[in-house]
């Protein structure tokens, strides 16, 4: 079976993240209001939390009810493997009516890794579930305090698929502009949009992965953003931001507090002209997840592999590497190994040399390649 195939048999998930008071709950219903969404549905952890009361039209079970839009509501008062298990078995058993999407909205203090992680990792919800992308909503007005002082925060930013700058008519130009420029070095990957009231198209949130049901083909350029390697050059192995540097230069920001939670985080894409050998990548890959896994927010990346015509897709985040996905083809003339990190205390001159290293250390030894497709997987 072909990726795009199997990517299609599988439910697309989103992950809505976003501090407290950040409008998770306004997104999530102006999002259920727009034609196309009557076949979603949306977990979240108590119904009262996050006001869709007046959206609601009858109880199906316990934890289930319908939204006047169509759409399906469940209440995970458990864990959220239980919880995405109960329902597809009721879908299956036609409990609920069918739906073709998932929107989680975790709570304004949550860390997302692990439901990312559990998303990645369970293998019947990988097997059913395909995380399609993670939106994070930042507050306009207060979304720089929250940066300082809450690592969460921080985080959620760092994760994004897409970047969503709400409350936008509460703040003014200047403060939006300074949050956005943050928001841009924290995440050079997220597309950012700015909105008032939830409103923006479904479109422009969702579809962010590798497959896109309505071209049913990959889209390498929205999968890593070119603006995550445009931005800091085009020539060197080593694209980095170094937000102590950038923020003490400018004139968005007062002199840099060293206390700032996201004056830890970077972003940085590597690239490798040569080809990789997967096993050397593979044992990378092994040694940072186990020693530096929780630096590791989102590593996002397409590999040209020794013995492959065609390019190699992986993901990650902190401890969890997604198992890769061979693409049909290269998306243009540049088949450079691409490597997107967003990291904590982690800079990308020990990554850069030590797979460096451990791809030459396989080059010489002359050592046959273990290819996803061949059997060793991360």
């Amino acid at each position: 079976m072909s990726i795009a195939n199997e990517q299609a048999e599988r439910i697309a998930t989103t992950v809505i993240t976003g501090f407290l008071g950040s409008g998770k709950t306004t997104l999530l219903n102006a999002l259920l209001s727009h034609d196309g969404m009557d076949k979603t549905a949306v977990l979240i952890n108590e119904f009262g939390d996050i006001g869709l009361d007046h959206l609601l039209v009858r109880e199906v079970s316990e934890d289930v009810v319908l939204l006047n839009s169509g759409c399906i509501c469940c209440s995970v008062r458990g864990d959220l493997i239980s919880g995405l298990r109960d329902l597809f078995v009721k879908r299956t058993r036609g409990e609920v009516p069918a739906f073709d999407r998932v929107i989680i909205e975790t709570t304004g203090l949550a860390d997302p890794a692990p439901i990312l992680h559990t998303l990645m990792t369970d293998p019947l919800l990988t097997s059913k579930f395909r995380l399609d992308s993670v939106v994070t909503t930042v507050d306009a007005l207060h979304g720089e305090g929250q940066l300082d002082t809450h690592p969460e925060s921080v985080k959620q930013a760092a994760v994004a698929d897409r970047i969503l700058i709400t409350k936008s008519d509460l703040a003014d130009d200047a403060t939006r502009s300074s949050l956005e420029t943050r928001l841009r070095h924290l995440n050079p990957a997220a597309p950012i949009h700015v909105v008032s009231m939830g409103d923006i198209e479904p479109d422009k949130l969702f579809n962010a992965g590798l497959y896109d049901p309505t071209t049913k083909s990959m889209d390498v350029q929205k999968w890593l953003h070119d603006a995550a390697y445009e931005q800091h050059g085009d020539e060197s192995h080593e694209h980095e931001h170094d937000h102590k540097h950038d923020h003490e230069h400018s004139h968005n920001h007062p002199p840099h507090d060293v206390n700032r939670h996201d004056d830890h985080i970077r972003s940085f894409c590597i690239t490798f002209d040569e080809p990789l050998h997967w096993d050397a990548f593979v044992t990378w890959a092994e040694i940072f997840t186990q020693m530096r896994g929780e630096s590791l927010l989102r590593v996002k990346g397409i590999l040209n592999l020794v013995g492959e015509s065609n390019p190699v897709a992986i993901h990650a985040v902190q401890h969890v590497f997604h198992p890769p996905a061979t693409l049909p083809g290269w998306p243009d003339d540049d088949h450079r190994s691409k490597i997107v990190f967003i990291t904590k205390d982690l800079g990308p001159q020990v990554i850069r040399d030590s797979l460096y290293h451990l791809n030459a250390a396989a080059s010489e030894t002359a050592e046959t390649a273990t290819t996803p497709g061949h059997g060793k997987n991360l």
